[in-house]
C-alpha cells in the first residue's frame, strides 16, 4: 500500500469500518511511513472535534442482534439461490437435447428425464451441502484474531503458565476451558483473553509457532454435537473446527494447514483426562 491509497483510506481506518486486512495492511503502512504522520494526526482531530460536537446514540442491543440474525440467513440462503441459478442455466443448456430425445419415444424420453436430473444432482448437489452458517462464524473468527494482533491486544493475561491463564479464564467466564501448555511440541502458550463469538461468550488461548500466532477460541459444545474435523481457507487463512465432548474448538492461524493439524492432535494429546 502507497500514500495515496493510505489517505485515500484514512477516515474508514479510523472509524473502523474497513476490514480486518486492509486495516492491517493500513496499521503496518504507517508504522513504516513517517510521511502519513500528518495525515493520520489531521483526519484523527477532525474525527475526535466531531464526535465531541455532535450526540451518539448507541443502537438498541434488539437491533444489533436483528441485523446479525438476518445476515445469518442471507448467508445460509445464497449456496440456494446459487443451485436455482445454475440449474436453469444447465437446463437451458442441454434443452435442445432433451426436446429431441422427448420427442422420440416414451421410453427414451423418461430416461432423458431420469439422466438430466442425475445430472444436475451431480453437479450442483455438493452446494446444498455448504455449511453458509459456518462461513459467518469464520469471519467472525478471522476479524477477532486479525484485532488480536493488530491492537496489540493478544491477551488479557499474558503468562505462558497454565497453572495462570486456566484460573483467570474460570473467573470470568461460566464454563472452564483446558488449557495445554505445548512448548514442547513447539507451540508455546503466551496467555489467554476474552471474547465473544457465535453471540456468546467465548475462550481465546493464543500459542506461537515461530513468526506466527495461533488462536485457539473454545465455547461449550451443543449437546448431540458431531465429533469431527472441519478444516477451511478463508482470506488467507486457515481454520480448524472440532467439537469434543465439552467444547467447540476452533484454531485460527496464517500458519500451514499441516502446522495446524500437528497443533491440534498436540493438544489432544496432552489434554488432561475429564
Amino acid at each position: 500500500m502507497n500514500c495515496k491509497e493510505a489517505t485515500k483510506r484514512m477516515d474508514g481506518y479510523l472509524d473502523g469500518e474497513l476490514d480486518p486486512i486492509t486495516s492491517q495492511t493500513i496499521e503496518e503502512h504507517l508504522r513504516e511511513c513517517h510521511n502519513c504522520d500528518q495525515p493520520y494526526k489531521t483526519h484523527g482531530s477532525l474525527i475526535h472535534a466531531i464526535g465531541n460536537a455532535t450526540p451518539y446514540f448507541k443502537a438498541p442491543a434488539a437491533l444489533r442482534e436483528r441485523i446479525r440474525s438476518s445476515l445469518r440467513e442471507e448467508i445460509a440462503a445464497q449456496p440456494l439461490r446459487n443451485v436455482a441459478r445454475d440449474s436453469q442455466i444447465l437446463f437451458r443448456r442441454r434443452r435442445p437435447e432433451l426436446r429431441t430425445i422427448l420427442l422420440g419415444t416414451p421410453w427414451l424420453g423418461l430416461a432423458a428425464a431420469i439422466i438430466s436430473a442425475a445430472l444436475i444432482a451431480l453437479n450442483l448437489g455438493p452446494r446444498l451441502q455448504r455449511p453458509g452458517v459456518d462461513q459467518f462464524l469464520a469471519t467472525q473468527l478471522i476479524a477477532s484474531h486479525v484485532r488480536s494482533l493488530m491492537a496489540n491486544h493478544l491477551t488479557d493475561v499474558a503468562s505462558s503458565d497454565q497453572h495462570t491463564v486456566k484460573p483467570w479464564l474460570d473467573a470470568k467466564l461460566d464454563f472452564a476451558p483446558a488449557v495445554v501448555d505445548l512448548s514442547s511440541e513447539g507451540f508455546p502458550l503466551l496467555g489467554g483473553r476474552l471474547d465473544y463469538l457465535d453471540n456468546r461468550p467465548a475462550a481465546a488461548l493464543v500459542y506461537q509457532r515461530r513468526k506466527h500466532f495461533i488462536n485457539l477460541f473454545v465455547w461449550p459444545a451443543a449437546s448431540g454435537s458431531i465429533n469431527r474435523a472441519n478444516t477451511i481457507t478463508h482470506q488467507g487463512y486457515h481454520l480448524l473446527h472440532w467439537v469434543d465432548s465439552d467444547f467447540n474448538y476452533w484454531a485460527v492461524s496464517d500458519v500451514s494447514d499441516n502446522d495446524l493439524q500437528v497443533f491440534k492432535q498436540d493438544f489432544e494429546k496432552l489434554l488432561p483426562p475429564p
